[in-house]
């Protein structure tokens, strides 16, 4: 089984930072596509970053110049930082992972149980 384990939540004043980290344990081969997802009170779960095992990232528009996402391979751990917090970044952020649990078992899906960030005005 694998596990995905995030930290690094809280409460900051807007414009403040944060640094999110997920670390990944268990039994697998790789960690393919690691990736940060938030919902708000109310909304849908929605991507925030992506981040493939080669470095290839992807943000949302709403994100982009504010947070950076990254990933250390060596101790299975994707990274958030979030600089100019705003208001509406508050929510809860999930960690996701595409786990290749052998070498042939490919595109296994793992949520983290979600880091609450709280941002205020």
């Amino acid at each position: 089984q694998v596990q995905l384990v995030e930290s690094g939540g809280g409460l900051v004043q807007a414009g403040g930072s944060l640094r999110l980290s997920c670390a990944a344990s268990g039994s697998f081969y790789a960690l393919d596509a690691m990736a940060w997802y938030r919902q708000a009170p109310g909304m849908q779960r929605e991507l925030v970053a992506r981040i493939s095992r080669t470095d290839s990232i992807h943000y949302e528009d709403y994100v982009k110049g504010r947070f950076t996402i990254s990933r250390d391979n060596a101790k299975n751990t994707v990274y958030l930082q979030m600089n100019s917090l705003r208001p509406e970044d508050t929510g809860v952020y999930y960690c996701y992972a595409d786990v290749q649990r052998t070498m042939w078992d490919t595109g296994n899906i793992y949520w983290g149980r979600g880091a609450q960030v709280t941002v205020s005005s």
